[in-house]
């Protein structure tokens, strides 16, 4: 087992990736190859889901693709119920952010960059609404324009971004960056070969701890034999080696989870970067998952600690300077607000 980087042309770029808005998950060649010889879900008939889809979940669209489980913003603040791997992945970065998006719940501007990822994960969902003879790349295209417009329609709030944009022509340069990250998806995979079993699949599951597990996958490809592989669309570039394990930690997430619900430790992962052209794929198995597990319980131990004593220390890093918080957090010369959750006594009495 191990990671790969497949189609990734000559001078593909490569960059860190960066904190993403909501985020964030066949053969990746057209002719199918890395395929189902070697246990990958192959490309074939719609096979069964996965698992019993719970009730509908109060939470926005993934602007990159990345799950989007936690409690509405517009609720009340409260203590976290559960955990989802872009949340996870925010405590990891920085425990004072996890508080500000989770329990205070502040609001977030919206970015062209990740708006334009809700939009481009939309078309390649609802592609595979049409006959496979009719999923052309100009098709998708076409497609581009309307999703937006839906997406404004849910959303009206998105139309500040294009505020200062009269003559329209900042708009008309974004669809177009949208409709080339749909395109390119279209060297990377053949839709006409393949009938996800899902798509934009929600899943939760309660580990035996108690820790309550939830997320969105973009899309699970089931073989005739019952193979299962997990794929999700970035519409940013592929990050290198070094920092490929953050982007493979929320697929190892819902890999795990995924194993929960169906007993089945599916076969492949598959990160799909559209910004870059890479496809990076990872092979997991039970011993990984089984450390994912952990990982996560003690990740979960420690946000009940810090929700409990409201000691959320930031984490100064990099990505630093694209959050929107900087007015309230202490790194930045802010000040929090007040924490709305009861605090326990230093002595845990």
């Amino acid at each position: 087992m191990g990671t790969s980087t497949e189609n990734a042309g000559q001078g593909a770029p490569h960059g860190p990736r960066a904190q993403e808005a909501a985020d964030g998950p066949a053969t990746p060649s057209a002719g199918g190859a890395d395929g189902a010889g070697q246990g990958a879900a192959a490309d074939g008939p719609r096979a069964a889901a996965i698992g019993p889809q719970p009730g509908p979940v109060d939470a926005p669209a993934a602007a990159t693709g990345a799950p989007v489980a936690e409690p509405a913003r517009s609720g009340c603040p409260g203590p976290p119920v559960a955990l989802s791997p872009s949340r996870a992945s925010d405590f990891l970065q920085c425990p004072l952010l996890y508080r500000f998006r989770v329990i205070d719940k502040l609001p977030e501007k919206p970015s062209p960059a990740a708006t334009r990822g809700t939009v481009v994960h939309a078309v390649l969902e609802r592609l595979f609404d049409a006959p496979a003879a009719e999923r052309t790349a100009g098709g998708a295209r076409a497609m581009v324009a309307g999703e937006w417009e839906k997406l404004l329609a849910k959303r009206p709030e998105l139309a500040e971004l294009f505020a200062d944009d009269p003559a329209g022509e900042k708009l008309a340069g974004w669809l177009a960056d949208a409709e080339a990250l749909v395109e390119r998806w279209f060297t990377l995979e053949d839709p006409t070969r393949l009938e996800p079993a899902e798509r934009e699949l929600y899943v939760e599951t309660v580990l035996e701890s108690g820790l309550q597990l939830r997320g969105f996958i973009d899309r699970v490809d089931v073989a005739p034999t019952g193979e299962v592989r997990i794929v999700d669309y970035k519409t940013g570039k592929a990050p290198r080696p070094r920092f490929a394990e953050g982007a493979l930690f929320q697929m190892k997430f819902y890999a795990l989870v995924v194993w929960r619900l169906r007993g089945v430790v599916p076969r492949r992962l598959q990160l799909v970067y559209l910004g870059s052209g890479d496809i990076i794929t990872y092979d997991p198995g039970e011993s990984e998952l089984l450390a994912v597990e952990r990982k996560l319980l003690a990740l979960w131990d420690a946000i009940k600690e810090a929700t409990a004593t409201g000691d959320w220390r930031p984490r100064p890093t990099k990505l630093c300077g694209w959050c929107d918080h900087q007015a309230h957090c202490p790194e930045f010369g802010g000040t929090p607000p007040v924490y709305p959750l009861e605090i326990r006594p230093a002595d845990g009495a």
